[in-house]
C-alpha cells in the first residue's frame, strides 16, 4: 500500500517544476502528482491556475508575459488567439466569461485555414477567416487586434455579455468611432445585427460587467430618461462621490452590488457613501443584486419605472 502524500511531499515534488514560469498538467503528472494533488496545492495557496490545464506558483506576479507564456503552452504557433482570451491578453481582465475571474478560463483560439481546428480539451476552437490586418503578434502569439476582438465579442457573445465585453475593450483603448466604422464589413456575418444595435450604446465609463448589464437594462426602458454614467455628487469636506448610474434632476441613482465586486471593506465604504448621498443630498439610491439583474427574478425595468414615477411626483421634475 502506498503512503498518502503529505503537503510537504507535494511541495517537495513541486520543486522539480519551473519556479517562475507556467507549466502544464502533463508536467505535473511527470513528477508524480495527479488532479487531487493539484487541488490540494491550489487550496493551500501554493499554486494558481492561469488558464485551463496550465498552472504557476502562487507567488509569481501576474504580467502580460506570464499570460502569454501560459497560452503558448496550449495553442500552436499557426493558430490565432481570439475572443475573451484575446481580450484578457490585451489587458481587459473582466472580459472573461462570468466567474472566470474566479477560476481558470478556457482559451479561445482559431485556425485561419479552411477546415482547421485545434483538437484538445483545453481550448474552445474552430476555423475563422480574417485578414492579416486583424492579427497582431504578442510575445510570440498571434492574437486578434483589440479592435477585431471587440467586434467579435460584440457579435458572438450573448447580448448581455457582448455589451459588457465591448465596454471592457473600450476601457483598454479601443476607439468606439473606429469600431463603428468597421461594422459594415461584417454585413452578413453571424451576430452583426446585435453588434450594430449595441455598439453605439456601450460606454467606457462603466466599470464592471454587472454594471454594464444594469446600464443596458436601463437603456432598454426607452420611456425612461437616459441615465448619466458615473454621476458625480458632492461629498463631505469638498470631496465628490459617484453613483454608477443616475438622473441628477430626479435625485435618483442606481448601482449594482454583488459579492464578486463589493465585499469586505469595499462593502462598508459603499454603505457609508450611499448613506451620505441619501441622508444629506436627498437621493433615492437603488441597489440591485445579481438575482435582480439576471434570470426569472429580473426586475430592473419595473423598479426603475416605479422610482422615476415616485421621484417625478415628489420633486415635480
Amino acid at each position: 500500500m502506498h503512503r498518502a502524500l503529505t503537503l510537504d511531499d507535494l511541495h517537495a515534488r513541486l520543486a522539480y517544476l519551473p519556479d517562475d514560469a507556467p507549466f502544464t498538467a502533463e508536467q505535473v503528472a511527470q513528477v508524480g502528482m495527479g488532479d487531487r494533488h493539484v487541488t490540494r496545492l491550489l487550496m493551500a495557496g501554493s499554486l494558481r491556475r492561469l488558464v485551463k490545464g496550465v498552472y504557476v506558483r502562487a507567488d509569481v506576479e501576474d504580467s502580460l508575459a506570464l499570460r502569454c507564456a501560459a497560452v503558448r503552452l496550449v495553442v500552436p504557433d499557426d493558430a490565432v488567439v481570439t475572443d475573451r482570451t484575446a481580450g484578457w491578453l490585451h489587458g481587459a481582465e473582466m472580459v472573461l466569461a462570468p466567474n472566470d475571474h474566479l477560476k481558470a478560463p478556457t482559451v479561445s483560439a482559431f485556425q485561419r485555414r479552411r477546415g482547421g481546428r485545434l483538437r484538445n480539451d483545453l481550448t474552445a476552437s474552430g476555423q475563422r477567416l480574417m485578414p492579416d490586418s486583424d492579427v497582431v503578434e504578442l510575445m510570440g502569439l498571434r492574437v486578434t487586434t483589440p479592435l477585431r476582438t471587440a467586434l467579435d465579442l460584440g457579435r458572438l457573445l450573448h447580448r448581455d455579455q457582448a455589451f459588457a465585453a465591448m465596454g471592457q475593450m473600450l476601457r483598454v483603448g479601443v476607439d468606439q468611432d473606429e469600431a463603428l466604422g468597421e461594422v459594415r464589413r461584417f454585413a452578413g456575418f453571424r451576430g452583426v445585427r446585435q453588434l450594430r444595435e449595441l455598439l453605439p450604446l456601450v460606454d467606457a465609463r462603466v466599470q464592471s460587467p454587472p454594471e454594464s448589464v444594469l446600464h443596458l437594462r436601463w437603456l432598454e426602458c426607452s420611456d425612461l430618461p437616459v441615465p448619466e454614467l458615473q454621476l458625480e455628487v458632492p461629498g463631505p469636506r469638498g470631496s465628490s462621490f459617484f453613483l454608477d448610474l443616475g438622473v441628477s434632476r430626479l435625485r435618483l441613482g442606481a448601482e449594482y452590488d454583488g459579492w464578486e465586486w463589493h465585499s469586505g471593506e469595499r462593502a462598508e465604504d459603499d454603505a457609508q457613501r450611499r448613506a451620505w448621498i441619501r441622508n444629506r443630498l436627498g437621493y433615492l439610491v437603488l441597489v440591485f443584486r445579481r438575482e435582480q439583474l439576471f434570470g426569472p427574478r429580473e426586475n430592473v425595468g419595473l423598479t426603475l419605472r416605479r422610482a422615476v414615477y415616485e421621484r417625478t411626483r415628489r420633486l415635480g421634475a
